[in-house]
Parts: C-alpha cells; sequence; structure tokens
C-alpha cells in the first residue's frame, strides 16, 4: 500500500498514516499528474532538472514527481539540483544530507550571485529581479551541462494567481507564469508541474512530512513587496468567499479573446452583420505549445 517501505520511494518513508492525509497526497498527485498531461510535459526517455530551493514547494514538487516516476507514470529522468547563492547564513549542509539520505540523484551548486544582487540594486528596492534573472541563467547553464531538456520549477496555482494580478495592478497586461514554455534560446523546456495545486496543500504536506524547510530571508526580509501585497488582497477575498481563488484560477483557463479589448488576439474590424462571427473566436485562440 501507500506507506509500506518496500513498495514506495524513501522521500515518502514515514508518511502519516490517517486519512486525511492520504487525501491530501492522493490530491497533488492527480492535480500533478493533470497539469503535466494537460500540457504535454512528457518527453519519453528526457532528462528533467528539478529544481530544490529547500522550501515547501519544491519539497513537494520532488516527492510528488518521484511518486509518479515509481507509479511508472513519469518516463523520464530526474535530478534535483541546488543552487546555493552565496545567502549569508544559508545552512548549505541541510539539502546534500537530505538528499544523500533519501537517494536523490542530485547536483549542489554554489554561485554567490547574493553579492551581485546586494551591489547592483539600490537600497530600498526588492532583489526578486536580478535575484531572479541570475538563478535562472545558472539553471539553464546547469541544464544543458547535464543533459537535461527541461527545468522543472515548483510555482503552484497561487504564485500563479498572484503573478496573474501584479501584472493586472503593476504591468497593465494580462499574463502570469504559464505551466510550459521554451526558453529564449529555445533549447530547454521549463516546466510548472504543481500549477493546479493550491499553496496550502504544499505547506500541509510538506510540514506533515517533516521535510527539513530552509525559509528564504532574503526575500522575506524585504516589507512592502508587491507580491506580498496582492497576496494579502487574495487572502481577503478567499476569507470572505472561501473557494474565490480557484475560480479566478479557471478563469485563466477560460480565456475569450472576442470578450476582451487586444486587436492581436480577435479580429474585431472584421466582424460583419449576419456572419458567423462566432467561427472567428475559435481560429484566434492562442495554441498551447
Amino acid at each position: 500500500m501507500l506507506d509500506d517501505h518496500d513498495d514506495i520511494h524513501p522521500l515518502f518513508h514515514g508518511a502519516p498514516k490517517s486519512a486525511d492525509f492520504k487525501k491530501l497526497r492522493k490530491r497533488i498527485v492527480r492535480y500533478t499528474r493533470e497539469a503535466i498531461e494537460q500540457y504535454g510535459m512528457i518527453e519519453p526517455g528526457a532528462k528533467w532538472l528539478v529544481c530544490l530551493s529547500g522550501g515547501k514547494d519544491s519539497y513537494t514538487l520532488l516527492a510528488v514527481l518521484h511518486e509518479l516516476k515509481w507509479r511508472g507514470l513519469l518516463p523520464v529522468e530526474l535530478l534535483a539540483c541546488n543552487l546555493d547563492q552565496g545567502q549569508p547564513g544559508f545552512p548549505a549542509t541541510v539539502l546534500p544530507e537530505f538528499l544523500e539520505k533519501m537517494g536523490v540523484p542530485h547536483r549542489i551548486e554554489y554561485q554567490d550571485t547574493y553579492s551581485v544582487v546586494m551591489d547592483k540594486v539600490p537600497q530600498g528596492r526588492t532583489y526578486c529581479a536580478l535575484c531572479s534573472r541570475l538563478r535562472r541563467g545558472n539553471l539553464y547553464r546547469i541544464a544543458r551541462e547535464e543533459g537535461c531538456s527541461a527545468v522543472v520549477l515548483g510555482h503552484h496555482r497561487d504564485d500563479i494567481l498572484e503573478t496573474f494580478f501584479m501584472n493586472l495592478f503593476h504591468g497593465g497586461r494580462l499574463a502570469t507564469m504559464p505551466p510550459k514554455l521554451v526558453n529564449e534560446e529555445g533549447d530547454l523546456f521549463l516546466y510548472r508541474p504543481l500549477a493546479h495545486v493550491a499553496e496550502a496543500d504544499c505547506e500541509k504536506f510538506a510540514r506533515l512530512m517533516n521535510y527539513p524547510i530552509i525559509p528564504c530571508d532574503l526575500c522575506g526580509s524585504q516589507d512592502g513587496l508587491q507580491r506580498q501585497q496582492v497576496k494579502q488582497i487574495l487572502d481577503g477575498w478567499e476569507k470572505n468567499a472561501p473557494g474565490r481563488r480557484q475560480v479566478m484560477f479557471r478563469a485563466l483557463m477560460n480565456a475569450r479573446p472576442s470578450h476582451l479589448l487586444d486587436p492581436k488576439l480577435f479580429d474585431f474590424a472584421g466582424l460583419e452583420l449576419g456572419a458567423n462571427n462566432f467561427q472567428q473566436i475559435d481560429t484566434d485562440l492562442p495554441k498551447l505549445r
């Protein structure tokens, strides 16, 4: 069964036997498999670089991917990778020891991007943009060196929603983080298999599994971040109307270009009286890769 040591990956050893945890685990696995299949992430025989920060989301990602692989539903090779960015106080031994204990193939890379960020970003400004670019560039390099076709990240449903509203409020565009994209060089995929999974489920799963969580003090030390403001807004909506987050997430999967205002997505100028204009709606929808 699910918790027998003889037939499960070490990442799940010691898993709670409660019905509540089993439901949680099955839900996360189901949603992850759904996203992988829906967005066409599987390339049989491929190798994925699974990025592990030490946070609750990346631990959940690592565990669920290994469960899917163990069940024969993910025919790819998995290589866990942690990028140690030289942040003072970062517990550099936690992840290597954990991955060794779990028998997970991995690579630990040290690159002092922290000093670069602190040097380049003016006081009072947020570090996220530059930090993210430097981290992403190093991960792409590592993926190429390891022969991986995809870089896999632990962004979940709430990350995607927050990014949508940040673009809406501050960027003036309707956009978010897609579950699947190709990098600018065109040689690597970037996947987000947890796209349908709620943050609360990741938090509860990682906590109940007692994974050694490493907090990100670099980002968490800055007050007033746009993402935190958006998160507070979404928390308020969810509190007043439980289930609101999932409704908004479904909206991102149900776009109607003819009912928005972007002439690049729908030929408003070409609308004609008496014509079957609704046929145009389907042909103008952007195709997923």
